[in-house]
């Protein structure tokens, strides 16, 4: 442990789930119960009234008024990544700037002790510079968050669906199994991350390129360029609902965002070429799981369009413009 704990600046990112938002950040009052810090709550200009109803709350909670919490309009929706670039740029509501940034999902209500058990295994862990939470959902099942960095023969693994493709290519298969213990992970879920401020001083916050999804993703790369790593911790549970904001449970077909997150991320880290070659691998992988379907006579699950949406979205002739919130956040 350090002699002088550090201070947690706790961020929740509303998007129309005014209600959801104010939960998670009660519950993250609780679970900041003895830690210095405070908690602002982000509206991404949900247009519903949401900021204006979770002021009035918070005001009537006596929030604001402890000076612990503060409820911030973004003035604008640029996604998730710049949503909580806003929010880490606001401080402490009293205006320090903390030590470690915890970034909390409006549907993800944490543990009385999961803030804590964070910020101790980064106390107890100096090249861990990203930890994150063990997910659950309201049922208790477990959310599979432990990751490997994308790469062309995860893509092709991961759509094939076969398992001795998933023997040959262990090593690269992108969902990890779901971990026991605490251990070291490429990348975890962005609902409960908890980031040391050295870290987004030395590599950047968000990249605001991406609207939505491999945000994150991108953020532990970079941070792992840099020498930090990123730490799965079991013992800091966290209740999910998950896609509350999103909706991708009900998605019929991908949005756009996703096609173009997913070529930024190949795009940066891998070049032009890597990331056609990633297409070209989710494409073989799908022919041979569309193979099995035909042949065992099943739905493949693939939304309709999905395929031909990848490849239109990936053989775009313009490059996506590369770009990194750099700077002290």
């Amino acid at each position: 442990m350090l002699d002088k704990e550090p201070s947690v600046h706790v961020v929740v990112l509303n998007w129309r789930t005014a209600d959801m938002s104010l939960g998670a950040a009660e519950a993250a009052l609780v679970a900041m119960a003895g830690i210095d810090g405070g908690i602002t709550i982000v509206d991404n200009d949900s247009g519903d009234g949401s900021f204006e109803h979770m002021q009035a709350e918070a005001r009537a909670r006596g929030w604001l008024d402890r000076g612990r919490v503060a409820v911030v309009q973004s003035g604008w929706n640029g996604g998730y990544g710049a949503g909580n670039n806003y929010g880490i740029r606001q401080n402490l509501p009293d205006g320090r700037r903390a030590d470690l940034v915890y970034l909390l999902n409006s549907d993800a209500i944490p543990a009385p002790d999961a803030i804590r058990a964070l910020m101790e295994h980064l106390a107890q862990n100096p090249r861990a510079g990203i930890a994150c939470s063990r997910l659950s959902g309201p049922d208790g099942e477990p959310h599979h968050t432990a990751f490997r960095f994308p790469s062309a023969a995860g893509e092709f693994e991961a759509a094939s669906r076969s398992g001795p493709v998933t023997r040959l290519l262990k090593g690269k298969v992108i969902a990890m199994p779901q971990p026991a213990t605490t251990c070291r992970v490429d990348w975890s879920a962005g609902a409960s991350m908890m980031i040391r401020m050295d870290v987004l001083d030395g590599v950047g916050m968000f990249d605001e390129g991406f609207f939505l999804y491999f945000e994150e993703t991108d953020l532990c790369r970079r941070a792992a360029q840099a020498g930090w790593q990123t730490h799965y911790v079991v013992e800091s549970a966290v209740e999910h609902i998950g896609s509350a904001s999103t909706g991708m449970k009900e998605w019929r077909r991908i949005p756009d965002y996703w096609y173009d997150s997913r070529r930024r991320y190949f795009e940066k880290h891998h070049g032009r070429a890597g990331a056609l070659a990633a297409t070209a691998a989710t494409l073989g992988g799908e022919a041979i799981w569309r193979l099995r379907c035909l042949i065992q006579r099943q739905q493949t699950g693939v939304p309709p369009g999905h395929l031909m949406t990848l490849a239109r979205h990936a053989l775009r002739r313009q490059p996506m413009p590369i770009h990194v919130e750099k700077g002290r956040p």
